[in-house]
């Protein structure tokens, strides 16, 4: 796993996430953040296999597979 970068969900995207990841992070952000109590989540890129993933403290995450398919989803327990 290669670490990525963080930024505050709201905000813009850094220029390193990939663009294919940009709508769905957008979609999470307009439902999820309305559940999302206390402070403002934040965002975490990481690499797992050469494929990005974003992580949403909230409880999202937003995931390329190896198909080139965008997933968003709760993390599953």
């Amino acid at each position: 796993m290669q670490l990525g970068t963080r930024w505050a969900a709201g905000a813009d995207a850094p220029a390193s996430v990939p663009a294919a990841l940009l709508p769905a992070i957008a979609e999470v952000e307009a439902q999820g953040l309305r559940q999302a109590q206390g402070p403002t989540p934040w965002w975490t890129l990481t690499w797992l296999e050469g494929r990005p993933i974003a992580e949403l403290d909230a409880g999202w995450e937003v995931l390329l597979t190896a198909s080139g398919e965008v997933i968003a989803r709760p993390f599953q327990d």
